[in-house]
């Protein structure tokens, strides 16, 4: 097999793949929505690599696989989240009545909910673990499922549940041409994302104030969230200096990216991945951040930008970076976070899993450049 997805018509190289995806999104979203942004980036690369991939996810999905909707729309944008938990049975319910048949293996991106159908049918099933992993509470869930092969984001999200079985880290990636390079340094400050108190966009502001450069915040706000946004955080909105956007989409964010100054990731909690980071990579735009949850395993400091607890840190941060190259920030996003490089290793996590031991030189390759 070559790079560009060739498998020459070996047919145990081609693979029969179930994608599940959650609901709340489409695949990929329209605006906001990490992990179906990043279900639809490994689905339509492994069809770009030739293999056999059926999609379960929102009816308003946009993919090359072969899409089977659980629901006609994406549930938030819908104003339905709440059913998002019931729809998900059904959906696995279907996926794996027939996954003996129809699948060599089954990838899910439901968190837990998949173990108990995996376990009954004994059917090969890898979940990826999107969300954050230390509440105590819902511990018990997984710890039933000792045996439910995982792949973490990130090894530092592996930390509360560290017994299970782990069979990778893959760290996200995303198409190389998806977000555009932009060489010229800005004259703004950028926060993407989620407006909620663990993300620390008061801090963000705070930064952006001391440091005399303005902010642009564009940002979403879940329901949850609507009381700490016109309390705390509307208040501070101010043009020019503090601008709130709103959210924006992916042809929006090479703009908004690419012409930032730096991207400020200032959150306050055990973030398993952030995506935002290697947007801005992909831009060629700088990241400075709090060393929290996978920060330090995503951004170099001194390379692709800064880490740093406290407030003082962070503008100190500001005035250094203009050091940082931007060419190297798209140069890192290119050698570890595409989506070439993150499908690269699932293939492999599928094989090992499914028992054929098949590696291509693509993957090889990867290995050797390691995480």
């Amino acid at each position: 097999m070559d790079t560009n997805g060739d498998f020459g018509g070996a047919s145990r190289s081609r693979l029969r793949i179930a994608q599940i995806a959650p609901l709340y999104e489409s695949v990929p979203p329209r605006l906001y929505g990490g992990t179906e942004r990043v279900v639809s980036y490994i689905t339509e690369e492994l069809v770009r690599r030739g293999h056999d991939v059926t999609l379960f996810a929102a009816g308003d999905s946009d993919t090359r696989a072969n899409l089977i909707p659980a629901c006609p729309q994406a549930l938030r944008l819908l104003g339905k989240p709440d059913l998002g938990a019931s729809l998900q049975l059904a959906m696995l319910a279907e996926v794996f009545e027939t996954a003996r048949d129809n699948f060599d293996i089954v990838h899910s991106h439901i968190d837990y909910w998949s173990f108990p159908f995996a376990s009954l049918t004994g059917v090969p099933t890898v979940s990826t673990m999107h969300g954050r992993l230390d509440i105590p509470e819902l511990h018990p869930v997984y710890h039933r499922f000792p045996e439910a092969a995982l792949v973490s984001i990130s090894d530092s999200q592996r930390a509360p549940l560290a017994r299970m079985n782990w069979t990778a880290t893959v760290h996200h990636g995303m198409p190389h041409d998806l977000l555009r390079f932009n060489g010229q340094r800005g004259k703004y400050l950028a926060f993407i994302g989620r407006i909620s108190p663990e993300k620390g966009i008061d801090t963000a502001i705070e930064v952006a104030l001391r440091s005399g450069v303005p902010l642009k915040i564009a940002a979403k706000v879940d329901a949850v969230d609507r009381e700490y946004f016109a309390d705390v955080i509307k208040p501070r909105i101010q043009p020019p200096m503090i601008e709130y956007i709103g959210e924006i989409d992916d042809v929006q964010k090479s703009k908004f990216l690419g012409g930032a100054l730096a991207l400020l990731f200032t959150i306050d909690w055990p973030e398993p991945f952030g995506l935002a980071m290697i947007e801005a990579l992909a831009c060629g735009t700088p990241v400075i951040a709090r060393p929290c949850g996978a920060v330090p395993e995503i951004i170099r400091p001194g390379v692709t930008g800064f880490l740093a607890r406290e407030i003082d840190g962070l503008v100190a941060a500001v005035g250094r970076i203009d050091s940082i190259s931007r060419e190297r920030c798209r140069r890192e996003f290119e050698q570890r976070f595409t989506s070439e490089v993150m499908v690269a290793k699932y293939e492999r996590v599928y094989r090992r899993l499914i028992g054929s031991g098949v590696e291509t030189q693509f993957e090889t390759r990867v290995a050797a450049v390691g995480r």
